[in-house]
């Protein structure tokens, strides 16, 4: 099972609507297949094991994060490849909340005569999959919070746009958390101070960069900005408020012009809306990056699910704006899970206690 996890890890924010699963096929104490949800969302993870082991999957044991699906959609059901393969074991890491599968794949199985256990390693399988479970059980994309504090508790300095607080190591970390998220987001005067791009940088990478938003009630983006420039590339979304009193004359140029670049314009009411219709359109995961104000109001609002907490060791002073979660103070309701150096920097990673 942890080598079906390991797997899993492999594809994570590039299955699409799909969750990455993690299928390892064992026969006679020997790894005879494995399988990982495709790129693109298919084929699934349990048909490349069970193709890539062939006739010796008859008889072996397959270990599957997450429980094989039952439903007919544009592919057969995996639960229904495993009962024809002649696997003789089955063994879950995570039952699928999707009320289209839920207990329904391990049903079929059992029902076919194949032996079936839930919940080995669990824990571990399910951080993998917290994205998909997250917009399953509670219809809105997943939050992980992303901060870079200075050793003073700072995230940057007033009006001097981007500050380096974090080393090279923590940096690229970064790239690989934007590589695994479906959207990332910062606020509009995170966008005007730093004129960031928020894409994937590290070589390789480049295609896997999230859907960008941007906090924008008034529309203020600027055409020339890198997120607009770049809005044909990679998406970029302005969210605006259903507010009609901001919709003056100057508020509908400003949007024409943004429109023009490739901008997208979302209404949410809350930032609750906007995490349900992230979900409705397929996003599972969110990672918020910034600034202090959007940090705080997603804290507020008991929307994170997960916080990376990177701690650099320069200091920033007085004119520093003070971020709303420091290592020695973090919000009730979350659990250290990660502590790890990277280069001279430390990297903590919290998680919501359910």
């Amino acid at each position: 099972m942890a080598e079906a996890i390991a797997l899993a890890a492999t594809h994570i924010g590039q299955t699409s609507t799909n969750p990455s699963v993690g299928c390892v096929l064992v026969s006679d104490g020997e790894i005879v297949g494995r399988g990982v949800t495709a790129r693109s969302g298919r084929p699934h993870a349990e048909t490349q094991a069970l193709a890539e082991a062939d006739e010796k999957a008859r008889g072996a044991t397959a270990y599957v994060t997450l429980e094989p699906c039952s439903h007919h959609g544009k592919t057969p059901p995996c639960a229904s490849a495993l009962i024809a393969a002649g696997v003789s074991r089955v063994v879950i890491a995570v039952t699928d909340p999707d009320p289209r599968v839920s207990g329904n794949g391990i049903r079929m199985l059992r029902e076919a005569g194949i032996t079936v256990e839930t919940g080995l390693m669990e824990a571990a399988a399910k951080r993998g999959l917290a994205a998909y479970l997250t917009r399953q059980t509670k219809g809105r994309a997943h939050v992980t919070l992303k901060l870079a504090v200075s050793k003073d508790g700072m995230l940057g300095r007033r009006g001097e746009g981007q500050v380096r607080i974090t080393g090279t190591e923590s940096r690229e970390t970064v790239q690989h958390l934007r590589a695994e998220s479906d959207a990332i987001l910062v606020g509009i005067g995170t966008a005007l101070a730093d004129d960031p791009d928020l894409t994937c940088r590290l070589p390789g990478l480049e295609a896997r960069s999230p859907v960008r938003l941007v906090l924008d009630r008034l529309l203020l983006l600027p055409p020339t900005s890198k997120l607009a420039r770049t809005a044909h590339k990679v998406p970029v979304i302005a969210v605006i408020s259903p507010d009609e009193t901001v919709r003056d004359d100057a508020w509908l140029t400003r949007r024409a012009v943004l429109q023009d670049c490739g901008v997208e314009t979302l209404e949410a009411a809350s930032l609750l809306d906007l995490l349900q219709s992230l979900a409705s359109r397929g996003m599972s995961s969110l990672m918020v990056e910034g600034g202090a104000r959007v940090a705080e109001d997603f804290l507020k609002a008991d929307l994170v699910d997960r916080i990376w907490l990177f701690e650099g060791t320069a200091t920033v002073g007085d004119a520093g704006v003070a971020s709303p979660i420091t290592p020695g103070h973090m919000p009730a309701g979350f659990a250290l899970v990660s502590n790890e150096t990277l280069g001279e920097d430390r990297l903590e990673i919290f998680e919501r206690m359910e």
